[in-house]
């Protein structure tokens, strides 16, 4: 079988490696559940190679993630569920239901994208979907009923944070500004210091969670995705770690043998080594 631009050819492939007896016994194994962590890594390698600008890994990553939709839409064929064809009828189908202004009649068009119209259309499609899974004998959600539990819990937690918050905002239950948001963190801290100060570990973790989730709050606000500001400061950590044992390694020594004082002076020129850079840029 040779490679093909052709989607098609992906399909073929996926269809061999789980065909019984002669396909790949570890894909024959697998199930959503076992899949669904590979489909989580190979988004974020797509999100990494756009980071560092990496086209030729972009294109990779991309393939990679394109294999994992190929993948699920296999096994949910072999269910009787649905499949490839049928995943991409039905995000065609969104993308043109949800740009009238873009695909719609002459009068669509001519409106153009009208505030609110985004969510009044996937509210219409929220309740297209209900009556189809009442009239298959489903229950009306596949997930919980509350407002906010549409949110997808496998998100990362940051994300999922800043989504819990994005929601419960349209109803109104939102801070007006940021600037009252740091009271609350400082609020929250406050009430971290006195959890770990009566040691009781669950209520210090608890109190740890309810100020990173007034951080990501405050950020929403501000503009700042804490997602993305944690994964730069993730960065600048191993960078100018990184610079710390350059250094030590040049004077013949090793992280194990350097005290916890040159280290710290060591990052601290890490950090005047880096503003220079910026400078000079």
């Amino acid at each position: 079988m040779l490679p093909a631009k052709d989607i098609a050819r992906l399909i073929e492939i996926m269809a061999a490696l789980r065909t019984p007896i002669t396909g790949c016994p570890w894909d024959l194994e697998q199930d959503f559940s076992s899949i669904a962590p590979y489909t989580l890594e190979e988004a974020y390698e797509v999100a990494d190679a756009i980071e560092r600008g990496d086209m030729d890994d972009l294109r990779d990553e991309l393939g990679d993630l394109l294999l994992q939709v190929v993948y699920h839409a296999r096994m949910a064929e072999e269910a009787g569920a649905f499949a490839f064809g049928d995943v991409v009828e039905a995000v065609t189908a969104k993308m043109i239901r949800r740009h009238p202004h873009v695909f719609g009649d002459a009068q669509a068009r001519a409106a153009g994208s009208a505030k609110g119209m985004w969510d009044a259309i996937k509210a219409e499609e929220k309740a297209l979907k209900r009556e189809a899974r009442l009239s298959r004998g489903l229950p009306a959600e596949d997930h919980g009923h509350g407002f906010l539990d549409s949110v997808p819990v496998a998100l990362p937690a940051l994300a999922r944070a800043r989504k819990l918050q994005d929601k419960a905002a349209r109803v109104g239950f939102d801070w007006k500004e940021a600037a009252p948001i740091l009271d609350k963190i400082e609020e929250e801290i406050g009430e971290l210091r006195r959890a770990m100060a009566e040691n009781d570990a669950k209520a210090t973790a608890d109190e740890f969670g309810d100020v990173l989730f007034a951080l990501v709050n405050f950020g929403r606000h501000a503009g700042i995705e804490a997602e993305t500001a944690l994964h730069g400061t993730n960065a600048k950590f191993r960078r100018r770690f990184h610079f710390i044992e350059r250094e030590l390694a040049a004077s013949g020594r090793t992280l194990g043998e350097a005290t916890l004082d040159e280290m710290e002076e060591l990052w601290q020129r890490a950090k005047i080594a880096e503003r220079a850079g910026e400078d000079d840029g």
